[in-house]
């Protein structure tokens, strides 16, 4: 496969290395990927996250396994292991389908056709981001104090970004004053990713406690909310970094513009509601403490128990706006059953 380099992700020497997202913004450590065992582990403990940037890395993964002369059998079983790494975000399995695709037809090359359309799967993804921050930066009017959570920029994706990629692209048209990022807990993407990315691209921006965002709000500090998604269902209800729903609810109560922004391949025509997507429950230890490059600090007794949900749902008739590549798309449409019929 050729040479590939995007902001978390590397082809090079024939191998995958994914940028480990845990270590930033103190280290900037790439870490090979040789085998399906090691992705897994690396979807699993967040080292690569972001919806589309799973999707990406299992595609590409699966490309180089076929390269190096891994049989089609145990392809198609290795394709399975990483469908089931991450059950919320549905990038990964709408991904993953395609290189399913590819499987099925048994080409006499497979791994030339594999990766061709993994790295379809990358080119497509770049301009999607594009289009996503071309049609979100029109929403964005001069001065404007935004607010966002979790990371949804270049960390996340092939790209520019999803939300991320919005405010920025609103930023370089100067309709950007500042950008209120919430540090996201329990793991401090935004904190650690969404700061130091948008200090890298200039943009201004304060960062803030998850709870102080209902107090801007009041202040009239916030202008509009940008938020990415992990999965879309076919009534618009959004699946997101937890915390996204209590924003979407402050929100509305302080009639505050709440927008996703998305490609197209979130969205999840096969899923009817809110309800139906998998919520990821996650490791006790993120909430009794933290970890990071600078060790372990366990700040909650031993014995506590934890509930530690990864994303939650937010309804539909919470969203001003869902913003993809293809365009936005308004709460009446949705009502319309625009999502309906729609795969990735």
């Amino acid at each position: 496969m050729q040479t590939l380099s995007t902001t978390s992700l590397q082809v090079r020497d024939n191998q995958l290395w994914i940028l480990d997202q845990q270590a930033l913004p103190q280290q900037k450590n790439w870490c090979p990927t040789p085998d399906v065992a090691s992705l897994v582990g690396h979807i699993k403990a967040l080292r690569v996250r972001g919806a589309p940037l799973i999707g990406l890395s299992a595609s590409l993964l699966l490309a180089l396994l076929a390269e190096n002369g891994l049989p089609k059998t145990e392809l198609a079983a290795a394709l399975e292991v990483l469908r089931a790494a991450r059950p919320t975000a549905v990038n990964l399995m709408n991904n993953l389908d395609r290189m399913k695709q590819v499987l099925a037809q048994a080409p006499d090359n497979l791994a030339v056709a594999l990766s061709r359309e993994a790295l379809r799967l990358v080119e497509e993804d770049k301009a999607l981001c594009d289009r996503i921050a071309a049609a979100g930066a029109a929403l964005i009017e001069p001065g404007s104090r935004l607010l966002t959570h979790c990371n949804t920029g270049g960390l996340a994706t092939a790209g520019v970004g999803t939300a991320l990629g919005v405010i920025a692209r609103g930023w370089q048209q100067g309709n950007v004053e500042n950008v209120w990022v919430d540090e996201t807990r329990p793991l401090l993407q935004g904190g650690r990713l969404t700061a130091w990315e948008l200090g890298e691209l200039g943009v201004p921006y304060q960062l803030i406690c998850d709870s102080m965002a209902a107090s801007l709000m009041a202040q009239r500090q916030v202008d509009a909310i940008w938020v990415g998604a992990d999965r879309i269902a076919a009534n618009g209800d959004v699946a997101n970094k937890i915390g996204t729903y209590s924003l979407a609810v402050l929100a509305h109560y302080h009639r505050i513009p709440f927008y996703v922004a998305a490609p197209h391949t979130t969205l999840d025509s096969s899923c009817p509601e809110g309800n139906a997507i998998p919520i990821e429950q996650r490791a006790t230890s993120e909430v009794t403490g933290v970890a990071g490059s600078f060790g372990d600090v366990q700040w909650a007794p031993e014995n506590a128990r934890v509930y530690n949900p990864a994303f939650d749902v937010t309804p539909a008739a919470l969203i001003s706006g869902w913003v993809l590549d293809t365009g936005v798309v308004t709460p009446a449409q949705v009502a319309a059953g625009a999502f309906y019929g729609r795969r990735g």
